[in-house]
């Protein structure tokens, strides 16, 4: 029943956080989780239609000339506005979420000991508002 799993793209060029992060989530839920190191990976990767993308804001640390975490969500965005993305930083800077929601992403996550749990919640909000989108859709064809 893979098809019931919430799939899951995480992508971050520190691959020591992307492993933890992927462990926490296969611990926490039966989710279907993708990794990661690039955007340009990302991409190439996107008919696998995640249901979240999870996304850091620099990605320059294996490659100097990889595209950053905000070229890639427009990037994402470009071929489906529907997929949320939640950005993940080092950087607590109040601009620094201000632009990644000017570029559309779902939420701004700042690395630290409360990710984790800040994520779930936020993919919960997610899928909680999914389902309350389908419901009304449905209820509004039956009118």
């Amino acid at each position: 029943m893979t098809k019931d799993k919430i799939k899951i793209f995480l992508v971050d060029d520190d691959a020591v956080f992307l492993k933890a992060l992927e462990i926490e989530f296969l611990q926490h839920a039966d989710f279907n989780i993708e990794t990661f190191g690039t955007g340009e990976f990302c991409l190439q990767n996107i008919s696998h239609n995640p249901d979240v993308i999870i996304l850091d804001y620099h990605l320059d640390g294996i490659n100097s000339k990889a595209m950053n975490g905000i070229e890639t969500l427009d990037q994402i965005k470009a071929i489906n506005p529907d997929i949320p993305v939640v950005m993940l930083s080092s950087q607590d800077k109040i601009d620094v979420a201000i632009s990644c929601m000017h570029h559309r992403a779902f939420d701004y996550v700042v690395k630290s000991e409360t990710a984790f749990v800040r994520l779930q919640k936020i993919i919960t909000s997610i899928f909680k508002y999914k389902k309350m989108e389908k419901e009304l859709n449905w209820y509004m064809g039956r009118m």
